[in-house]
């Protein structure tokens, strides 16, 4: 019976990493609290700031005590003084920022999805390796407290035989029809959008689906608006996820194995508690807090501090977010999302041009203003 739980891995900063210089691509909302996070809980700094706004560049970089301003991407690139680059734009662009950097030799991050298809991550990928530096998704959930103790359970076999996880991630997002969440072009979607965090995270517990079938509906702008997939994995284990742009939802996660199984509090994706329930009945649950003092965005600088330890390593991926796992989850996405925009079901109207974004809005969808 599990009474004790694992200690966490803690990615604390100045504990042998290099102090590497940051470079912001696309300085949006999402990206202003990750330099907020990085300035105030890591060895890391952000020196430069690129946007083809070059009013946009300095209005960021004055906000947040930023040396340079470039009005131009490829300025930001080339700049001498960058060594490693933030992509924070919307998701369509990723993938080209992100070879054009590494073919300058910059470490990149990318916020996630880190690409809109499986094709242009497993580019990325070899693009990388070829050139020697090190490139990952800023998928933040793989570098949180939580995640460390609950890789430690799973690994150690306390859970027993693990047969089912699940995972959700709805927001009611009421955007005008011309925003990248309702445009197709920008990667526009629930799955690229959201439902990333509990597509990582079911891969993460179960690994990649050996099948997947899903049900959804699509927004008249024709991206999805929801879906839930149901997937099946090595061993006959079973994952369900749940994602939409239409309604909130509980954002929790859960972990069954044959001896005991593990609730996540929602937001699951962001820093959390969780508990131990025992598979024999009346047994005692065990409850994780996280011991830090870090919380919500703030938790943004483990990321960094974990990306600055792997380059000084010289890796070119992430060992607790690798590659390999990245295109999996790209490869279920994609396919998740061919599925629900052939079936072409149609999501209840909503007024998208003249309604005014949900109450919470802002907080709630990480990456909204990329």
């Amino acid at each position: 019976m599990l009474t004790t739980l694992p200690a966490a891995r803690i990615h604390h900063p100045h504990d042998g990493e290099p102090s590497l210089r940051w470079g912001v691509v696309g300085p949006g909302w999402i990206a202003g609290e990750f330099v907020r996070a990085v300035h105030a809980h890591s060895a890391q700094r952000v020196v430069a700031v690129g946007s083809r706004d070059l009013g946009r560049a300095r209005a960021f970089a004055d906000a947040h005590g930023i040396d340079r301003a470039h009005g131009e991407v490829e300025a930001l690139l080339a700049d001498p003084e960058v060594d490693v680059v933030y992509i924070a734009t919307p998701h369509s662009e990723h993938a080209a920022i992100g070879l054009a950097a590494i073919a300058l030799g910059k470490h990149v991050l990318i916020e996630k999805p880190i690409t809109v298809s499986a094709a242009e991550a497993r580019e990325l990928s070899a693009a990388a390796r070829a050139a020697g530096v090190l490139v990952m998704e800023a998928m933040w959930t793989r570098y949180l407290p939580q995640t460390s103790v609950l890789r430690s359970l799973l690994d150690s076999g306390e859970l027993g035989d693990v047969r089912s996880a699940s995972a959700d991630h709805g927001q009611r997002i009421i955007r005008p029809a011309e925003h990248r969440m309702y445009d197709p072009e920008l990667g526009g979607g629930a799955l690229l959008d959201l439902g990333v965090y509990p597509a990582q995270f079911l891969q993460m517990v179960l690994g990649a689906p050996t099948a997947l079938e899903v049900r959804g509906t699509v927004t008249a702008t024709g991206v999805d608006a929801n879906a839930a997939v149901v997937s099946t994995h090595a061993d006959g284990a079973v994952s369900t996820l749940y994602t939409s742009l239409l309604e909130r939802t509980p954002t929790t996660a859960t972990i069954a194995g044959t001896e005991a199984f593990v609730h996540l509090d929602g937001p699951f994706y962001n820093p959390t508690s969780f508990t131990v329930e025992s598979a024999a009945h009346g047994a005692p649950s065990v409850r994780w807090q996280d011991p830090t003092m870090l919380r919500g965005f703030a938790a943004l600088s483990y990321e960094a501090t974990a990306l600055a330890r792997y380059a000084g390593e010289g890796r070119v991926e992430s060992p607790e977010h690798t590659h390999e796992e990245t295109i999996a989850v790209m490869e279920m996405l994609e396919t998740a999302r061919t599925q629900v925009l052939a079936a072409g079901v149609l999501a209840p109207p909503q007024d998208l041009a003249s309604a005014p974004p949900a109450r919470g809005e802002r907080a709630a969808t990480a990456g909204a203003s990329r």
